[in-house]
């Protein structure tokens, strides 16, 4: 196990007077292991938990699982530091399990429903953040990957595909790269102006389209969209050049925020005020503006006031949209690099992919952002 990881699972075991923390949901086990202890996407925990308590990583699964989980789904720790506790599959649940193996005179965590009176729930996002030097080389991965997937799909759309044609591309091109797709959007020209998640349906993509995704491959989730026009209507540009100057306030304001002990309620006054600059006042109401990644899509969404901590090295995707219009991308805002400065790192891009420069509002700032992709039909 990482060190920092370690050490933040320590400071809550002695900040709670706790013997034990323990996690079941997917996207917590998949911070401390590095692995999935996913089997039936139906429920809201794995198949297996694992624990710390203080000197000792324990995992608990039962009898068809417990081999498998520890031989494929725990690359972050070493098998030598793990203790597997199984059960039988018909014994008990995975909760009644891990409170069988926790002593009635301990007190415990976990982040599921409390199993026992001894037991109390742990919110495990804070622990999440910032996010460590392995999570952030795994992140740099899904990022290009991602990337790749929806910027291949795109490059090959028509006119008359349907979304749900783009759907199934996009979610095969991503898993032939080993990354599961819990978000995929398309719209086309009509819905994408009619709906801020335009899911997809039967519709043909007529004259423009935007395609939007979450992906996950080890608990890390990278977001990015792509708009691609075979006959762009006149508005597009305007639109979709003022989407990608409020993204880049967004991502002024977060280095802002980091370098300041600032909030996401100050990251979001500034996308306010950019919306206002842009032309688009109120536009931030219709659609959430995005915020932290990590172990999931979105490890707080910013609104109006909000007190969330702006951290680094954190990753962060800002979707801001305008009618009809987003640009979105999952960015890496690093440590301090000695000079006060925490650089940018855009994890989903590929090279590969036309871009426009978008100025900050209010910030000294240009980014890169994508560009409309143009396609003959």
């Amino acid at each position: 196990m990482e060190n920092a990881k370690r050490e933040r699972l320590e400071a809550v075991l002695e900040s709670n007077t706790l013997d034990s923390v323990w996690f079941a949901r997917p996207n917590s086990f998949a911070w401390l292991t590095g692995g999935s202890n996913v089997v039936d996407r139906e429920t809201d925990a794995g198949v297996a938990a694992v624990g710390y308590d203080g000197s000792t990583v324990r995992l608990v699964a039962d009898n068809i699982e417990a081999d498998r989980i520890v031989a494929e789904e725990c690359p972050a720790l070493d098998a030598d530091e793990i203790s597997v506790e199984q059960f039988s599959w018909h014994e008990s649940s995975l909760a009644e399990a891990v409170a069988a193996r926790v002593d009635d005179t301990e007190r415990a965590a976990i982040d599921l429903e409390p199993p026992g009176s001894n037991f109390e729930r742990v919110d495990p996002t804070p622990l999440r953040q910032p996010l460590t030097d392995r999570d952030c080389e795994r992140y740099r991965e899904l990022g290009r990957q991602t990337a790749a997937a929806v910027e291949s799909v795109c490059r090959e759309l028509r006119a008359d595909d349907s979304e749900h044609e783009v759907a199934s591309a996009l979610r095969v091109a991503l898993s032939a790269r080993n990354v599961e797709a819990p978000v995929v959007l398309v719209g086309g020209a009509e819905r994408a102006q009619r709906y801020r998640h335009y899911t997809p349906t039967e519709a043909e993509l007529g004259d423009y389209a935007l395609v939007s995704v979450t992906a996950q491959r080890a608990g890390l989730h990278a977001s990015c969209t792509r708009t691609v026009a075979f006959d762009a209507p006149s508005w597009l540009e305007d639109r979709h050049a003022s989407a990608a100057r409020v993204e880049a306030t967004a991502l002024a304001a977060t280095q802002d925020a980091v370098a300041t002990g600032g909030t996401a309620g100050d990251v979001f006054s500034a996308i306010q005020d950019a919306y206002a600059t842009v032309g688009y006042d109120g536009e931030w109401e219709h659609h959430h503006q995005g915020g932290a990644a990590g172990f999931a899509g979105r490890e707080w969404i910013a609104t109006p006031a909000h007190d969330a901590p702006v951290t680094a090295p954190m990753a962060y995707a800002w979707n801001p949209t305008v009618d009809g219009a987003k640009s979105e991308e999952t960015v890496l805002v690093g440590d301090d690099d000695g000079d006060g400065d925490h650089p940018l790192e855009v994890l989903t891009e590929t090279g590969r992919w036309p871009t426009t420069t978008a100025s900050a509002v209010g910030y000294d700032l240009e980014l890169e952002r994508p560009a409309v992709l143009e396609l003959e039909d």
